[in-house]
């Protein structure tokens, strides 16, 4: 696979519009929260139709091959929200999809995955993470898009970013989750080309914060995880073909706790009416941990596909189990 390069503006823009008659805008929405010298603002990508940001880099995948590398069908490697952008994105162009998961992924992703007509095969966590950092790939016919390294799923995200700077031009910091770092590779992608001022976090869970470590070693090390509930972010290490790309382009790491992610959930709730899943609240638990970022601080939102009972824990005060 060609390695991936920092996505430009015409390849995002090509993207956006590529898939805009698919995928509304989401709107920015300002969260009140009385802070003086600051102030922060929402990306809602849960309200996109699957719930979560992927189907922008999925669709954009889909829509800018020929049609005869998908005669086959399509398979992703996913912990969950890409492989339910993929299935709606293969049923828009009506062709077979195959999602390769690990067990414990949320069934709420599997659930979505399957009423869309995609098939699910279960692999171990090794195996999935070596077909995500392609080391290693399903003996398969189907045309198989890697998640983070594809170049069409970087620019993908990148609309997020082009949005957020129309919407918002004097943006000073947006918090994104980092989970294989294809949306925070994006998303800054955009708002570099578009503005000197801002500045771009990979935002972590602590339990698994290979991007912390990396940028405190100086380069790419493998870390000893917790569990932890929230899953679309955290790994033992980096995609290596995408680091580099990642690393010039964000201004740092913020690491926050499962507790943390999960006030960060009830906040969102209670003053918003917005679910959130444990990475998609992560952002907002970043900004809240941070008050030493100042200015206009947007959020990405990245996804609300979280388990009822799960979520029926976190609003009764608790952490769900991992």
């Amino acid at each position: 696979m060609t390695a991936p390069h920092r996505p430009t503006p015409d390849e995002i823009a090509d993207a956006r519009k590529r898939i805009a008659p698919h995928f509304a805008r989401t709107p920015l929405v300002r969260l009140d929260l009385g802070f003086p010298d600051r102030q922060i603002f929402l990306k809602l990508e849960t309200l996109s139709p699957i719930g979560a940001f992927k189907l922008r880099p999925a669709l954009n995948a889909m829509l800018s091959r020929n049609p005869a590398e998908l005669a086959k069908g399509v398979a992703v490697t996913s912990s969950g929200n890409m492989a339910y952008g993929m299935a709606w994105a293969a049923r828009l162009v009506g062709v077979p999809m195959v999602a390769y998961m690990y067990r414990g992924a949320p069934q709420t992703k599997i659930d979505g995955v399957r009423a869309l007509g995609g098939e699910v095969r279960f692999v171990s966590a090794e195996t999935w993470w070596d077909y995500i950092t392609d080391v290693d790939h399903p003996d398969a016919p189907e045309l198989l898009i890697n998640p983070v390294i594809d170049q069409a799923v970087l620019a993908g995200n990148g609309s997020i970013g082009m949005e957020i700077i129309e919407d918002l031009p004097d943006v000073d910091v947006v918090l994104n989750p980092y989970g294989g770092g294809s949306m925070t590779t994006g998303v800054a992608s955009a708002l570099k080309a578009a503005s000197d001022r801002c500045r771009v976090f990979a935002v972590e869970d602590d339990s698994a914060a290979p991007v912390s470590a990396a940028l405190a070693a100086g380069q790419i090390v493998t870390i000893e995880t917790r569990p932890s509930f929230i899953k679309s972010i955290g790994a033992p290490s980096l995609v290596p073909q995408l680091w580099p790309v990642a690393r010039e382009l964000i201004d740092g790491a913020i690491a926050v706790s499962p507790g943390e992610v999960c006030d960060a959930m009830r906040l969102l709730f209670k003053k918003a009416k917005v679910v959130a899943e444990g990475a998609g609240a992560a952002s907002l638990a970043a900004a809240i941990a941070r008050p030493d970022l100042k200015g206009n601080i947007v959020c990405v939102i990245s996804g609300g596909n979280i388990d009822a009972a799960a979520y029926s824990t976190v609003l009764g005060g608790g952490i769900p189990s991992a």
